[in-house]
């Protein structure tokens, strides 16, 4: 009897766990249908800028981010250089349901786990960070965890990580990890390599709907910049700072993308 019972908790367990993976916002298919496309940042301190607004508050950030129309949000988890942590993740899962990328610098299969315990549904892994079996390993174990990926590239040498495998999202950050100088023109610069990539992961057979879809990060200050970078072939556009040095960061993201509509 005692078997029983114990098997038929083990099997209701493996349910559980099993539905709990397969729960998931997914941030590639709100950025793939959105009609603005933008990944709204919650940042409160750069290390090239020092703090950009020192006094924000996730609760009162995060959810106006939602309800005034951003398709992502993108949650900075590093506390040193960026006043982060990954308690603003866990909080804001229970006020919104808007799909959150943890932004941070992921290096270890440990923060992996922890992204999905807190309750993000994508994480960035940065080419820069990683070697190709590094990457590897952490976008595997993103995806069987059931979070998403969004691989960041600097340069065309750093696109022969999609070899190694596909993510869900690949960025292009405008900004320079050493200088920390941002130019979006470096997002047009390789938009045509990155397309033409995913032409090639398409020409290889990799299903239409596993096709990463193209985000321009930092840097991006004007509604003409994203209509420009649509028309370039990207669907995704991380804005932070434009928004945070702002006394009201959701209704600075508002006002951009009533602009957007224009």
């Amino acid at each position: 009897m005692m078997k029983d019972i114990l098997e038929e908790i083990v099997a209701h367990k493996r349910t559980e766990v099993q539905e709990t993976l397969q729960k998931k916002r997914s941030m590639k298919e709100s950025l793939r249908t959105s009609a603005s496309g933008i990944i709204a940042e919650f940042k409160r301190k750069s290390p090239s800028k020092g703090w950009i607004h020192v006094d924000a508050q996730p609760l009162d950030v995060i959810p106006v981010y939602a309800r005034n129309g951003a398709s992502a949000l993108s949650i900075l988890t590093d506390e040193k250089y960026f006043g982060g942590c990954t308690e603003f993740i866990r909080r804001m899962r229970e006020e919104v349901d808007t799909p959150i990328l943890r932004k941070d610098f992921i290096v270890h299969p440990y923060q992996v786990y922890e992204a999905k315990v807190i309750g993000a549904d994508a994480i960035l892994l940065i080419a820069a960070d990683l070697t190709v079996p590094e990457y590897q390993e952490l976008l595997n174990l993103a995806h069987n965890l059931g979070l998403e990926v969004l691989l960041e590239v600097h340069d065309p040498k750093e696109l022969d990580y999609l070899q190694a495998g596909v993510p869900d999202m690949l960025g292009v950050n405008n900004r320079h990890l050493g200088t920390f100088h941002t130019d979006v023109q470096t997002s047009f610069s390789i938009a045509q390599e990155m397309k033409s990539r995913v032409e090639g992961l398409r020409a290889a057979g990799v299903q239409e709907e596993d096709l990463p879809v193209l985000v321009s990060e930092s840097g991006i200050s004007s509604p003409d910049t994203v209509k420009e970078l649509r028309k370039a072939g990207f669907r995704g556009f991380l804005i932070g700072e434009c928004f945070m040095k702002e006394e009201n960061p959701g209704q600075a993201l508002q006002d951009f993308i009533n602009q957007l509509k224009k």
